[in-house]
Formats: C-alpha cells, sequence, structure tokens
C-alpha cells in the first residue's frame, strides 16, 4: 500500500479556483474522508489525485515518486466511482477480470484472484451475473471487487452509496469498514454524508470552498471544532449558533437574558453549542426561557426545537421519554463544559478564557 502526500495543489477551470494551496498527507493504511458540501472540491482533489484531472499548480506525490504528470493508468492506484462503471454486457467475472487482462495477468492467477475477492464479497454465487440481474448493493460490491482485484497502491472511493436505499447504505458502510480492517490498504474517500465520515474514517479532511478547514480525528473535529464551518457541518442536528456580547466574564442574549460564567473574553462573538449539550434547567437556574415549536420523537432520542425572543431556531436532544409538547414552556441551561466560542467576522474558535 502507500503514503500520498499533497504539495500545495491547486486546481483552476478558468477564472474558477477549485482547490487552493491544499497540503495533505495520507499515510499507509489510513481510512481518510473527504467531507464537505457540494460544490467544496473534494471530488476534484480525488480526480487529481487519480490522475484523471490535470493539477494546475503543486505536486502529488506517492510512496516517494511525484506523479503529477504521471497519466492514470501508471499510478497504480484504483478508483471506485459513485455510478459503478460496470460495463453491461460483461458479467461479474468478466468485470472484475478485465482490467487484469488488459495487464496480461496469467489466467490462472486472474482466476485465483477473483475467486479470493468474490468469497470476500459474498459474490460467489453471482460470478456469471450480468450488472442488470444485479441489486444497488451487489453492483457497488462487484465495482468495489474489481478494484481490490488489481492490488492497487491506494482505494479511491467518489460517493460510492449515494445511489443506494438508507438501509442498504448502511449495511455497505459496515462492509467496508470490515473490507478495510481486513486487508489494511490506504483509502481515499469522498462523501457529503458526514454520518459516513464519523462511522469509517480514521481521520476527517474537511473542505470548504477549496481549502482545507480541518484535518482531525472524527472526535477531534466533533468536541475541539477549530472554526465556525466545521462546527456547523460536522453533527446532525448540527450546533446550536447564538450572537453574544461579554463582558466580565458575562453573556447578554437576546431580549436581555444573561449568561453567567461563559468566558473571560471579552467583546461580540458567537456561541455554539450542541443539541446534546442543552437541557431543561431542572433544579439549577436557567439560562434562557423557550417555547417548544416542534418535537421530533425517534424512540430512544427526541429533538426538540424551540425559539426565545430575539434568538434563531434552538434544538435540544432529550431521552425519548421525557415528555415535551408542542407549545410547553420551559427554562433551559447551556453545558458550560461543552460551550464554544468563534469569532463573528473570521469564523476561527475563540480559546477559553
Amino acid at each position: 500500500m502507500a503514503r500520498l502526500e499533497l504539495h500545495d495543489v491547486c486546481k483552476r477551470f478558468g477564472d474558477v479556483e477549485v482547490n487552493r494551496n491544499v497540503d495533505l498527507t495520507f499515510e499507509d493504511g489510513e481510512f481518510i474522508v473527504l467531507v464537505g458540501p457540494s460544490g467544496c472540491g473534494k471530488t476534484t482533489l480525488l480526480r487529481m489525485i487519480a490522475g484523471l484531472e490535470q493539477v494546475t499548480s503543486g505536486r502529488i506525490v506517492i510512496d516517494g515518486q511525484d506523479v503529477t504528470s504521471l497519466d492514470a493508468p501508471k499510478r497504480g492506484l484504483a478508483m471506485v466511482f459513485q455510478s459503478y462503471a460496470l460495463y453491461p454486457h460483461m458479467t461479474v467475472r468478466q468485470n472484475m477480470a478485465f482490467g487484469l487482462e488488459n495487464i496480461a495477468m496469467p489466467r490462472a492467477e486472474i482466476d485465483s484472484r477473483i475467486a479470493d475477492v468474490a468469497a470476500m464479497l459474498r459474490l460467489q454465487d453471482y460470478l456469471e451475473r450480468r450488472p442488470a440481474q444485479l441489486s444497488g448493493g451487489q453492483r457497488q460490491r462487484v465495482a468495489i471487487g474489481r478494484a481490490i482485484t488489481r492490488d492497487p497502491k491506494a482505494f479511491l472511493f467518489d460517493e460510492p452509496l449515494s445511489n443506494l436505499d438508507a438501509e442498504l447504505r448502511v449495511t455497505m458502510r459496515k462492509e467496508l469498514a470490515k473490507l478495510h480492517k481486513r486487508i489494511g490498504g490506504t483509502m481515499i474517500y469522498v462523501t457529503h454524508d458526514q454520518t459516513e465520515a464519523m462511522t469509517l474514517a480514521d481521520r476527517i479532511v474537511v473542505l470548504e470552498k477549496g481549502i482545507v478547514s480541518q484535518v482531525g480525528t472524527p472526535l477531534d473535529l466533533y468536541f475541539k471544532p477549530n472554526n465556525r464551518f466545521v462546527a456547523g457541518f460536522i453533527g446532525s442536528p448540527q450546533m446550536n449558533f447564538l450572537d453574544i456580547g461579554i463582558e466580565g466574564g458575562r453573556a447578554r442574549i437576546g431580549a436581555g437574558a444573561v449568561i453567567e460564567r461563559i468566558s473571560a473574553h471579552d467583546g461580540p462573538a458567537i456561541l455554539g453549542v450542541r443539541p446534546e449539550h442543552v437541557a431543561p434547567a431542572a433544579n439549577e437556574a436557567g439560562d434562557l426561557e423557550v417555547t417548544i415549536d416542534l418535537v421530533e420523537q425517534l424512540g430512544d432520542e427526541s429533538f426538540v426545537y424551540c425559539r426565545a425572543e430575539g434568538l434563531p431556531e434552538l434544538c435540544m436532544r432529550l431521552d425519548g421519554a421525557a415528555g415535551a409538547c408542542y407549545g410547553d414552556r420551559m427554562s433551559i441551561r447551556f453545558d458550560r463544559s461543552n460551550m464554544h466560542l468563534f469569532d463573528p467576522v473570521s469564523g476561527a474558535a475563540i480559546a477559553p478564557g
């Protein structure tokens, strides 16, 4: 497997800058996920690694070799596409063998590799079928199997599960995680689905408008976002954001409410707090009086959306048996140990103090 490095990689289409000054290292055997909203440049970045797009400037290095100008077939990488990209007139066996036949691999070795991979992906019973005779999940396993048979330096995945229904996505997500543990390959995976990112990745790369916004483990990004964009993108429902003004450790919020003991920072700021860190005040003094607008009951938990004068909608995550109802008024409190502050201009995290 391989270590991949991107050095100051930029990509422009005419006057449009898609990726800017990307410096990343993917270690041998890592599962790295690139996430971000549509148009952030994640797929373009993956295609540049694969050699399917030319780099405008910068360098791509694989195991110490500069491959920036090397054609895609010579990079030794395998890409799995969102659309599966299977040959419809070929059987599963033929699809998996095609790339190996093109490099004149001996027939016996081709058959051995296909047998091993088919067993790994539970495709033994489908080798003589054509793609039209398979389900979406089976087609995706064939596309992954075709990549594995090539024994590549790294696997590149471009939103491979986005065409599957919700239940099958969960199943395939688990299969991919098990596959990575089994073969230990370097995997670079593009998705806009943060659940996929959080559950699959060793590290996540968050992209915003073509720029790397933060790189870290899933829990680092969740609990220690370094800017407002990352804080809002990672987590569902997303973090609550409130404009506040801090003076002497006290924050003024909304229509006259005051939050005590918040930070030594003085001046305007954006307060961020996740839904699970907002709760009914119970026996403690509350921070805000709110009215419930909507309750989404999901069984073991409920998402409660509420409003307070002069503030945007707030979300709380409560136990499913909490009994919150539309129209109820309650006092809520923010968990002081899990509050985040961001600069209202730059969006950068403000260190607690």
